[in-house]
C-alpha cells in the first residue's frame, strides 16, 4: 500500500508513478473505466483485460441496494463476484447525494436515501460506508461526502465542505480500526471557489490519508482551472485523483497539472449514443455518410473493433438496434482513452511531455 513517483516532467507538473494495491500495481497516470453496478456497460472482464484496463470503478450506493452487502460478503467480495482480479475503486455514494437530491435527506449523522428501486429508506453514514466497502473488498475506497451542485452559493459550498470534512474524520477513525490494506482517499470539495478548495486541501491533508481526490460539480469551462489550482496544493508523495473527468481535451491539461488518476462514464455513455473517439475529435456512427464506409472507426487503431469491423457494419448494427453496436463502440472508446493516457505516460518517461 504505497505510491511512488518514478519520473517528473521538466516541461510541466506531469509525473509518472506506481500505486501498489492488494490486487496489483497501477501505473499512473491512469484512466479508470466506470462499472457502476460491477460491470463496465456492454463489456466483459475479458475485453477489459484485452484493452489493458488496470483498474475499474464501482459504486457503493448502487451495490449496497443491489445485490447488497451480505451477498457480496458471502461471495468473498466484489473481485470474486464479478471475476475481476485487478484493482477496484469504489465510490462512496457521494455523487448520488447530488444526482438523487430529491430522494435523500442530509443530517449530521449521514444521508437518508429513498431507494430509486423500491422506495425503501437507507441510512448511509461515514462508518457504514466504510463498512460496506470493506465487505466489497475494494482496493481504494472513498469516504461519504457531499458533492455541491452547480451553481451554489458560497455559504452552501462552505456548509457542504465542512460536513464533508467532519464525515471524513469519522470515516478515517472507522477505517483505522478495521482496514485490511485497503486505501482510503480524502475528497477535496469547495465547488468553484478557489479559497474553499485551498481550505479543503488544508483540512483534508491534516488527516494524512493514503491519497486525495478532487470532487465536486464545476462548469466545463472551469474544470481545468479549478483542478489545476487544487492539484498544486496536494501532497506530492500521494496519488492525486480527479473524479469524473475523461475527455481527451481535458486529460492532456489535467496530466500536465500533475494529476494521476481519472474516471468517467463518458466512453460507454457516448457509445450508447453512437459516438466514438478519434484523434481529430468525435465521430457519430449514426450519420448516413458511414452507411457504406469500409474504413475502421479510427485509422491505425489496434482495438478489436477497428481491426475487425468497418464503419459500414457498425452503422448497420446501430440502426438495427443490435447490442453488438454498443459493445464495439464501447470497446473502441475505452481502448482509446486507456491508450491515450498510457501514451502520455510513456512520453513523460521519455521526457517528451
Amino acid at each position: 500500500m504505497k505510491f511512488e513517483v518514478i519520473k517528473k516532467s521538466s516541461k510541466s507538473h506531469a509525473r509518472a508513478g506506481k500505486l501498489y494495491t492488494n490486487h496489483g500495481v497501477i501505473e499512473t497516470p491512469v484512466f479508470m473505466p466506470v462499472g457502476t453496478q460491477g460491470t463496465v456497460k456492454t463489456l466483459t472482464p475479458h475485453m477489459l483485460h484485452e484493452i489493458n484496463v488496470q483498474i475499474i470503478l464501482a459504486n457503493t450506493y448502487h451495490l449496497a441496494l443491489r445485490p447488497g452487502k451480505d451477498l457480496l460478503k458471502e461471495k468473498g467480495g466484489l473481485h470474486n463476484f464479478i471475476n475481476w482480479p485487478k484493482p477496484i475503486l469504489t465510490d462512496s455514494g457521494g455523487f448520488q447525494v447530488f444526482s438523487l437530491s430529491k430522494m435523500r435527506h442530509i443530517t449530521e449523522e449521514g444521508v437518508i436515501f429513498r431507494s430509486h428501486i423500491n422506495g425503501d429508506k437507507h441510512l448511509f453514514t461515514p462508518e457504514s460506508v466504510v463498512d460496506l466497502q470493506l465487505a466489497f473488498n475494494s482496493d481504494i475506497q472513498m469516504p461519504l461526502d457531499i458533492c455541491s451542485p452547480y451553481p451554489c452559493t458560497k455559504e452552501d459550498a462552505i456548509k457542504d465542505l465542512d460536513q464533508t470534512v467532519r464525515w471524513a474524520k469519522r470515516a478515517k477513525d472507522e477505517w483505522e480500526k478495521r482496514h485490511t490494506g485497503q486505501m482510503l482517499f480524502g475528497i477535496v470539495q469547495g465547488s468553484y471557489y478557489k479559497d474553499l478548495r485551498e481550505k479543503a486541501v488544508e483540512m483534508m491533508t491534516e488527516l494524512d490519508l493514503p491519497g486525495y481526490s478532487i470532487g465536486g460539480m464545476v462548469p466545463i469551462g472551469q474544470i481545468n482551472e479549478i483542478s489545476g489550482f487544487t492539484a498544486q496544493l496536494l501532497p506530492e508523495n500521494k496519488p492525486r485523483y480527479l473524479m469524473g473527468v475523461g475527455l481527451p481535451e481535458n486529460l492532456v491539461q489535467n496530466i500536465a497539472d500533475g494529476l494521476d488518476m481519472f474516471d468517467c462514464v463518458i466512453p460507454t455513455r457516448l457509445a450508447r449514443h453512437g459516438q466514438f473517439f478519434t484523434k481529430t475529435g468525435r465521430g457519430n456512427i449514426r450519420k448516413a455518410e458511414h452507411r457504406s464506409n469500409d474504413e475502421s472507426l479510427e485509422k491505425g487503431c489496434a482495438c478489436y473493433a477497428c481491426k475487425n469491423f468497418s464503419k459500414s457494419y457498425i452503422h448497420h448494427l446501430f440502426k438495427a438496434n443490435e447490442i453488438l453496436a454498443l459493445t464495439l463502440l464501447s470497446y473502441h472508446n475505452v481502448y482509446f482513452l486507456v491508450n491515450f493516457v498510457q501514451n502520455i505516460r510513456e512520453k513523460i518517461l521519455s521526457g517528451e511531455f
